[in-house]
């Protein structure tokens, strides 16, 4: 680029800068004769919340908040039963139970409990920008009452056969189609929803039930006319599809809809006629395809069902792992025994306060100066099929509810028990004045749902937490931390998942083996895949239990905007129909046990932090590194600045060595800095890549 080009380029970008001001400006204009109107609108004293807000394409919570007289009571009741738990965290009785280290903190010492002070008086509301105050239970017997089953509601064994759905896989960058043994190339025009439906079936006449897109992403085709790329996605699903329309589903597999996610979004469509019925999916639900051909892709999931009817006679790959994992899960409930009538599931009270309180994997950055501002390497270790080896152990039965004032009067032998058994704590923790290394539990973060790691000497902290890390807390190799019980929900222990991973891991093993010693490139690749598809079964699987509250997205004809859900949010309209998304709440799942992921997803973020390896009689984790070498953790990976001698026996949990830069590199600051540095460093061990 000349100079002359440079200034015409400057030029224009004015140009298109005044032109983004005169936008703004009239949006401005229009968003407030917009709520102007919605104003004269709530002077009728039948005006409605419902009737207006997909009349501005706004959702009933942005209609309140312009008239708050306008807020109707099923609108209260609903957003109560769909949020977390209401209840704040309430003050805490005066007799609590606090765990005092025992005087040896070796891993495998046992704390001892004590009466301590009473609690001070709580504070005030935190205000916005400050972090979430965690819920507790309510006192007395209303908070008793949390702790029991639904009723009529529990996981049993399935009467009936799953069946498979014909499946074609399509490249959308090249156009390869591959159906079965036969591979075809198509023309998908612009690669819209509409094109794909077309082409595939034009080849295919009698048709496909899923389509998964192995390359090309085309509901980004148009990302870069959108702020964020969910809304390209959203936009993508509900283009027009001529001759078809949003399958809202039927029977056992009925959903609302299709699935907006960022990466790995799901379309359903079926004929306007009600018949065939498709879906639009990504591999990368999966696994990360990298560029391999359908066939390869094709080849992976052929070994796959293979690999799993050794276990599974009946064994289905259904659409998306999570969907496959718990399938096989409910084939694994005894028919006969103590468990034969099944898995009663908790109460809706105490399934949201799990979702409140018990988080997922521990993801945080340490920036200077709790790290050097240049680091000196940057290593990355990548714990192998980590969930796979926390779900030996999980709780079961109905769950007891331990206040602080039950725990006092309990042995020493009771409470003990109680800490090592299938536990979730709500504890008040002290950091120690001497502390110097990594946070060991975690605490709400300002946010929606992020969470952070306290690690300054004496902060002191109130948060729920899983029996591991309290564990963990009170008898790490450094310096026990104080941990005082405030409330705290005890279950049996159980081995509801023991056999479902077991068959799993036995199915990964061969696989894994058979991508080591597979001669012929394509089947080696394959066999790795699959491999990796087993992986995605256990952890998706395992987040299924969790039946967290989603989105989810549907279209309503203009002429019947009344039947837009009165807690839908408008996302987009044209001149035919509405596109709307809701939160889904908590649906009668017979499989939702987030007691089982909270368990795991504990027992994984204390392995972080130590582990032992009783073979090699050695331990493992952040805490068996020095001080300020610490750099991130991401889920099940941990990242230093200085290799370490653990062992890998290619076993679940093993820390695996996955990337090293062995030369000095600034500290990231981002995620996207040190995501940048990860890609770098496994590039420099490509016979590690993959492995974990």
């Amino acid at each position: 680029m000349d100079a002359q080009s440079y200034n015409a380029a400057l030029a224009e970008l004015r140009t298109v800068r005044d032109q983004i001001k005169k936008a703004r400006a009239e949006l401005a204009k229009l968003e407030a004769n917009r709520n102007h109107q919605i104003t004269q609108l709530a002077v009728y004293d039948k005006a409605k919340a419902e009737r207006i807000a997909p009349a501005a394409g706004l959702s009933m919570a942005d209609i309140v908040a312009l008239v708050p007289h306008l807020s109707p009571d099923s609108l209260a009741r609903s957003s109560t039963a769909a949020a977390q738990p209401p209840a704040p965290e309430t003050t805490p009785a005066p007799d609590t139970a606090e765990l005092e280290p025992a005087p040896q903190p070796a891993a495998a010492a046992a704390p001892a409990l004590r009466t301590p002070h009473p609690h001070p008086a709580p504070s005030a509301p935190a205000a916005p920008d400050t972090p979430r105050t965690l819920p507790s239970l309510p006192e007395g017997h209303a908070g008793d009452a949390w702790c029991t089953h639904t009723p009529n509601l529990a996981s049993t064994r399935p009467s009936f056969t799953q069946q498979a759905r014909s499946t074609v896989f399509l490249d959308t960058d090249t156009g390869v189609l591959v159906h079965r043994n036969q591979t075809h190339r198509l023309d998908l025009a612009g690669r819209s929803a509409a094109d794909i439906l077309t082409a595939v079936f034009h080849t295919l006449p009698e048709g496909a039930e899923r389509i998964y897109i192995t390359a090309g992403d085309p509901w980004h085709r148009d990302a870069d006319r959108y702020p964020y790329l969910r809304d390209a996605v959203a936009a993508w699903l509900n283009a027009p599809t001529p001759g078809w329309r949003t399958d809202t589903g039927r029977g056992r597999d009925r959903m609302a809809g299709h699935f907006v996610h960022a990466r790995n979004p799901v379309g359903r469509y079926q004929r306007e006629n009600g018949s065939q019925p498709v879906e639009i999916r990504s591999v990368g639900e999966w696994f990360d395809a990298n560029g391999d051909e359908p066939a390869v892709i094709r080849d992976a999931f052929v070994l796959l069902w293979q690999a799993l009817r050794r276990y599974w006679p009946d064994a289905v790959i259904m659409g998306s792992p999570s969907q496959t994992g718990r399938d096989l899960w409910t084939r694994t409930i005894p028919q006969r025994g103590h468990h034969a009538d099944g898995f009663p599931v908790m109460s809706e009270e105490l399934r949201g306060l799990l979702h409140a309180t018990a988080g997922q994997g521990r993801n945080e950055l340490l920036t200077p100066p709790r790290v050097p501002e240049q680091l000196p390497q940057l290593v990355e270790y990548d714990r192998t099929f980590a969930y796979a080896k926390h779900t030996w152990k999980s709780p079961v039965g109905t769950p007891r509810r331990i206040t602080s004032a039950t725990l006092v009067t309990w042995s020493e032998k009771e409470k003990t028990r109680a800490l090592y058994g299938c536990g979730h704590w709500q504890v008040r923790v002290t950091v120690p004045d001497s502390w110097n290394h990594v946070g060991l539990l975690p605490t709400p973060a300002p946010g929606e749902r992020a969470w952070h790691y306290p690690a300054e000497p004496g902060t002191t902290f109130t948060t729920w937490a899983g029996g591991p890390e309290i564990h963990t807390a009170l008898t790490n190799p450094i310096q026990p931390w104080k941990v005082e019980i405030l409330d705290g929900i005890l279950w049996e222990d159980g081995k509801p998942l023991d056999d479902w991973a077991k068959k799993l891991k036995e199915t990964w093993t061969n696989l894994s083996a058979q991508a080591h010693f597979q001669g012929d490139t394509q089947q080696k690749r394959a066999a790795h895949l699959a491999s990796r598809a087993v992986r995605a079964i256990l952890l998706y699987g395992i987040g299924s239990f969790a039946q967290r509250p989603r989105m989810v997205t549907g279209t309503t004809p203009r002429t019947q905007e009344r039947d837009v859900p009165p807690d839908a949010e408008i996302i987009g309209f044209d001149d035919e129909l509405i596109t709307w998304q809701r939160p889904s709440g908590f649906s009668r799942d017979p499989n939702a046990h987030p007691e089982w992921a909270a368990a795991i997803w504990s027992g994984a973020r204390a392995a972080l932090l130590t582990q032992r390896h009783r073979d090699d009689d050695t331990y493992a984790g952040a805490l068996h590194t020095p001080p300020g070498t610490v750099v991130a953790f991401r889920t099940d990976a941990l990242y230093l600045t200085h290799p370490q001698n653990w062992p890998h026996h290619h076993q679940p949990g093993d820390y695996l060595l996955k990337g090293h830069l062995t030369t000095p590199v600034a500290a990231p600051t981002t995620e996207e800095e040190l995501l940048t540095l990860r890609d770098t460093g496994r590039a420099a061990l490509p016979q590690a890549a993959g492995e974990a």
